[in-house]
């Protein structure tokens, strides 16, 4: 692990342990992943090497607390994806809140990355955001494989779904 990588995880655990003992709800302690596209794609920056990048996102998909097996359905199953892909739209009215799990570390690292993109905001937020352009911009387009890709795509149109039907809602 690099040493922006022990900042950035020290840095998770101390607020992560303020908010508990706080008596911060897990909805505000997931609030603490959002990120802006641009801040996202900065930290990606100044992380060297691809596998510090691989080990990055493999971590945030470990910060990310599971599902429970009642939320692991056939119902909040991602279809297109290689690994199992479970997500989880909270009720939260106005704006969408998603959880999501998989059986592979670094699928649940895609999926914290997703949750900090496009997680807590609005759905007109969700549809207008370019994920293509960032997943891009992050350098991921040319570093996973294509079956991992067409997840990862998989799980942006579950995700731009469950913010159609929030907005319906």
């Amino acid at each position: 692990m690099s040493d922006v990588q022990r900042r950035q995880s020290r840095a998770w655990q101390a607020g992560r342990a303020d908010a508990l003992s706080h008596g911060t709800t897990s909805e505000k302690i997931s609030s603490m992943l959002t990120m802006d596209p641009e801040e996202l794609i900065d930290n990606f920056e100044m992380l060297g090497s691809w596998e510090e990048r691989y080990a990055y996102i493999i971590e945030l998909g470990r910060e990310m607390p599971p599902l429970t097996d009642d939320e692991r359905t056939e119902a909040n199953r991602v279809r297109g994806c290689m690994s199992q892909v479970w997500l989880v739209a909270d009720d939260d009215p106005g704006k969408l809140v998603f959880r999501g799990d998989s059986d592979a570390h670094i699928v649940r690292g895609l999926i914290a990355l997703l949750r900090m993109l496009m997680s807590e905001r609005s759905p007109d937020e969700v549809r207008a955001l370019d994920i293509g352009d960032i997943f891009g911009r992050l350098g991921l387009e040319n570093q996973i494989t294509a079956n991992r890709r067409n997840g990862f795509y998989a799980m942006v149109e579950r995700i731009r779904a469950m913010a159609a039907e929030r907005a319906a809602s």
